[in-house]
């Protein structure tokens, strides 16, 4: 476990992934769109919405987001805030829950998309009995009212798991940043526990990647996936480049150094 963590951690410095993902999942999302139009991607399993993948992980994206981040984050930041500023433990555990508000704030962005995005296919549908699309269509209320006679709901569906995926993977790489200020080398069993989490979340993050992949070469309309990963795009760079540098806010994970720092990267 140490020299896969020691491994990861070279590799997010080498290849600079924290600048470069956004623009990786912007470019997957375009190629992956343009390979599906032009159906130039073979058929596999992941195809099937029903693979391991999308069932036990996308599907709960947010939720194995959440419980990762949750402990890593107040173990770091409690330890940052401990060794770097000196702070007490009541000062400390503050710090700890103010950090602890972006999970907060995370799945507040979740809630308020995924029912934007319901709205806007309910509002932009209509509903096909028959399956036909030349067939007259019925009036429904919503995509529930016709599942419920088996009908198919033709709207505007923009990609959740573009949206989710990406927003997911940004989050985490932001918050793992703080390891470049953290030292736990003379605490044994701290520095295990760090690092496990660490490894967790950096597999965790490239399941998102690898299933935002799968999602742009075989589902969704370009312009659907487009706002799909815009929107999530716009709810990182909301957050992480604009909120969290605000005095009331929940903060960023390596406080008091810029953004453009050299030193706010994975160099060690």
């Amino acid at each position: 476990m140490e020299r896969c963590g020691r491994w990861l951690r070279g590799a997010l410095a080498a290849w600079r992934v924290r600048p470069r993902l956004p623009w990786l999942l912007l470019a997957i999302a375009l190629l992956g769109s343009a390979l599906k139009d032009g159906e130039l991607v073979p058929r596999t399993p992941m195809q099937d919405k029903r693979n391991p993948l999308n069932v036990y992980f996308v599907k709960l994206a947010w939720a194995w987001t959440f419980f990762l981040l949750l402990p890593f984050i107040g173990v770091t930041t409690y330890q940052f805030a401990r060794s770097k500023f000196l702070y007490g433990r009541t000062k400390s555990v503050l710090i700890v829950l103010r950090r602890l508000s972006a999970l907060l704030v995370g799945t507040a962005v979740w809630y308020v998309c995924t029912r934007l995005f319901m709205y806007v296919e309910n509002l932009t549908g209509v509903c096909s009995i028959s399956g036909d699309l030349q067939e007259p269509r019925r009036l429904y209320a919503n995509k529930q009212e016709c599942h419920q006679d088996n009908g198919i709901w033709i709207g505007f569906d923009i990609s959740g798991h573009c949206f989710l995926l990406s927003y997911c993977a940004l989050m985490i790489v932001e918050e793992m940043a703080v390891l470049e200020g953290l030292s736990v080398d003379q605490n044994p069993r701290l520095h295990v526990v760090i690092n496990s989490l660490f490894v967790a979340l950096c597999f965790l993050t490239m399941i998102w990647v690898f299933m935002f992949l799968c999602t742009a070469v075989y589902f969704h309309d370009f312009s659907q996936k487009l706002f799909g990963v815009l929107i999530g795009l716009t709810a990182w760079y909301g957050t992480y480049r604009f909120w969290y540098l605000k005095p009331f806010s929940p903060g960023l994970p390596l406080p008091h150094i810029p953004l453009s720092s050299k030193k706010y990267s994975y160099s060690r």
